[in-house]
């Protein structure tokens, strides 16, 4: 029965080839269907797991946050003790194994500490509470940045349910994790490039915390001229070193750099975290069994062409909605370093291009791209446990999308878009 439900949707999509082309069966009424329901799920999924979760701790013996609990004990060894030992894999698991009353303790899973310590600086400000306190003042804090900047892109009435669906951000939520402050740094910053661009700048050097995810930044930002808010994002990089330097010592800054060919090694050309969790073209190419050389090789190819593309377009006069939603796709793609909780960076190029088509009216693969990009941090980790990378594929995709709607403005709706 399944099996012939299966081949009906192959034969109804292989027959109508308007079927994903145009797709306008993903009209605003079903889209908000999926996000009610999606957010509905989200909300029943939360309770039902915190429910089962006494103590913080979840069935499978692993704290309600998982990731957090690295942010926690990371600011606690700082606070406590010497601020080094955040990059001491077992002084830091000492701390984690100390944090909540386990089930047991001889199956704990490590979530180790991989940022510069110029973050360190926000992990001890979290670890002066408990760990549930914590916990909670950082998920309100950081969703409400993430949706203050969701909401400046896209100006949609019904743009907090579209927010609050989009399923990265549930990934994020169910591990603690800082992709709502990246969302909110580099939307922000882009938001505020153009009519104040040392507070843009600002933003964008507070994203020094996670520098993969910035890797195209400072070039587009020198090639197309915006220099105050390039030397604004140094002067804050600098200044962030120097407070987290003065703050706890030369010691940690060596810890920190030692650290950095052990996490190289480890996660991204191991895979010790799962290739499964990694989604950049680099671990494509290791879960297809690459060699290291190969995986770097063809990661270079792909950061070189993307870093083409985001020039190109910078040096174009587009509006920075415009240019944003390329570096942030572009981004995504140049770094080889990037897990699926990361993917919270596409809200701000599916809202922009959601706006822009709901403004003009929808090209052709639009509608489907945005549908596909939206639910990619559902499906990117369970098929990469078949080793089926999609990721590189499905924003190489969005950011074809994105620089045709550039490329081609849609001034005649009628011969070029499908309205929604």
């Amino acid at each position: 029965m399944a099996l012939r439900k299966l081949r009906s949707l192959l034969n109804l999509i292989v027959s109508n080839k308007d079927c994903l082309s145009v797709a306008e069966w993903l009209d605003e009424r079903r889209v908000l269907r999926y996000a009610r329901f999606l957010c509905g799920a989200y909300a029943l999924a939360a309770i039902l797991w915190i429910g089962l979760s006494p103590g913080l701790v979840d069935p499978r013996n692993r704290p309600i946050g998982t990731d957090f609990m690295s942010f926690w004990a990371a600011g606690k060894l700082a606070r406590e003790s010497n601020p080094a030992d955040a990059y001491d894999y077992s002084r830091h698991f000492a701390v984690e194994r100390q944090a909540l009353r386990w089930h047991n303790d001889y199956d704990l899973m490590y979530f180790p500490w991989h940022y510069p310590p110029t973050f360190l600086l926000v992990a001890s400000l979290l670890a002066i509470f408990p760990y549930g306190a914590s916990l909670a003042l950082w998920t309100a804090i950081s969703i409400t940045a993430y949706l203050m900047a969701v909401r400046s892109v896209l100006p949609y009435r019904r743009w907090l349910l579209v927010a609050l669906a989009f399923p990265a951000a549930f990934v994020n939520l169910g591990h603690g994790q800082n992709g709502f402050v990246s969302v909110a740094l580099l939307g922000g910053g882009l938001l505020l490039l153009e009519c104040n661009a040392v507070v843009a700048g600002i933003l964008f050097g507070l994203m020094s915390y996670k520098p993969q995810l910035g890797i195209l930044l400072p070039l587009v930002l020198m090639v197309s001229g915006h220099w105050r808010a390039f030397l604004s994002a140094a002067a804050t990089t600098i200044g962030l070193a120097c407070v987290s330097f003065f703050s706890f010592g030369v010691a940690t800054w060596r810890a920190f750099i030692a650290s950095i060919s052990l996490t190289r090694g480890l996660m991204l050309e191991q895979g010790a975290a799962g290739w499964e969790k990694l989604q950049s073209v680099f671990s494509a190419v290791r879960t297809l069994g690459g060699g290291i050389e190969v995986a770097y090789v063809v990661q270079a190819i792909v950061t070189f062409v993307v870093a083409i593309v985001a020039v190109w377009m910078w040096r174009k006069p587009v509006s920075v909605q415009s240019k944003g939603a390329v570096l942030t796709t572009a981004s995504l793609l140049a770094t080889p370093y990037v897990l699926d909780y990361d993917l919270i960076l596409l809200v701000l190029p599916v809202a922009w291009l959601m706006a822009s088509a709901m403004e003009t009216g929808f090209l052709e693969w639009e509608r489907i791209g945005l549908f596909v990009a939206c639910f990619l941090p559902f499906i990117s980790r369970p098929l990469g446990n078949f080793h089926i990378i999609i990721t590189p594929v499905v924003l190489g995709f969005l950011l074809l999308l994105i620089v045709r709607r550039i490329l081609f403005s849609v001034s005649s709706p009628a011969r070029k878009s499908v309205r929604t």
